[in-house]
């Protein structure tokens, strides 16, 4: 009988814990954007006959999808790379890799503000190599956003697909390599498949970080590349429109849960162990 429920019981108190203080405050703040008196869905409909909202909610989706996109690419070459590295070289790259992980994310943010400025570094060498003679103007650009939310995220895709390639069965690559497949084969039809659980677990965790990033899109976009979590911070710190804050809360958590959904869905079938 214990021995039945004893995953229940082990799994309960972190259970409770995060229905309190994650599930329950949701959807308390969910429920709140149902009570208008204009009708069930009007703060829904008054957020799509924006212009300007459906403008932000697009922008967020497309600076999340690239920067995932490019994440995915740049986590998984590296988390290669890595994998493949002998032992204290890789330990090596690990922390390399992992070291920016340890700074805050305002403070990472500020650095790309540095980098990126009219007066910055990265202007000062393109001027002093002769490339141009006026300072590009790339920060609050969308591009300044997508870099500085690859360089927060792509750690994050590194250590996931990592930890994916290196239990990959070393006999099952040299059972390839002894049926005549070339290197480049193995990686196409053994390594990439078998990663498939890493990248989209890692690319879920870089999409719901930058769908709901704060700090970085107010610093490196300003207000004209606003994005949801600054919409959603304006509404209620700004204006004080709870229910307008709310619904942005409500959308932005649909969204996510859809993601992972569909991404744990495309997992499941490229997955060749649940085949």
């Amino acid at each position: 009988m214990f021995k039945r429920f004893a995953g229940w019981m082990l799994a309960s108190p972190a259970t409770l814990v995060v229905a309190l203080f994650l599930v329950l405050p949701v959807s308390l703040t969910i429920a709140t954007t149902f009570g208008d008196q204009s009708g069930l869905f009007a703060p829904y409909l008054d957020f799509l006959d924006s212009g300007f909202r459906r403008t932000v909610l697009w922008r967020t989706l497309e600076v999340s999808l690239a920067t995932t996109a490019i994440s995915l690419v740049l986590g998984f070459l590296t988390a290669y790379v890595v994998s493949k590295a002998p032992g204290r070289l890789k330990s090596i790259l690990i922390i390399a890799a992992v070291f920016p992980l340890l700074t805050g994310v305002v403070v990472r943010s500020f650095a790309w503000l540095i980098i990126l400025g009219r007066n910055g570094i990265l202007n000062n060498f393109l001027i002093g190599i002769g490339v141009t003679d006026e300072p590009f103007s790339m920060l609050y650009t969308e591009g300044s956003v997508i870099i500085a939310m690859v360089y927060l995220f792509t750690p994050l895709m590194i250590l996931t697909v990592i930890g994916v390639l290196e239990n990959i069965p070393e006999d099952l690559l040299q059972a390839s390599a002894s049926l005549g497949a070339t290197p480049a084969a193995t990686f196409r039809q053994v390594v990439f498949p078998l990663a498939v659980p890493g990248l989209i677990v890692g690319s879920v965790l870089v999409f719901t970080g930058s769908f709901t990033s704060y700090a970085t899109p107010q610093l490196l976009g300003g207000e004209r590349q606003m994005m949801m979590g600054t919409l959603m911070y304006q509404a209620a710190m700004v204006n004080f429109d709870w229910v307008s804050a709310s619904t942005i809360a409500a959308i932005m958590v649909v969204i996510t849960v859809s993601v992972v959904l569909a991404m744990t869905r495309i997992a499941r079938r490229l997955n060749p162990m649940t085949t």
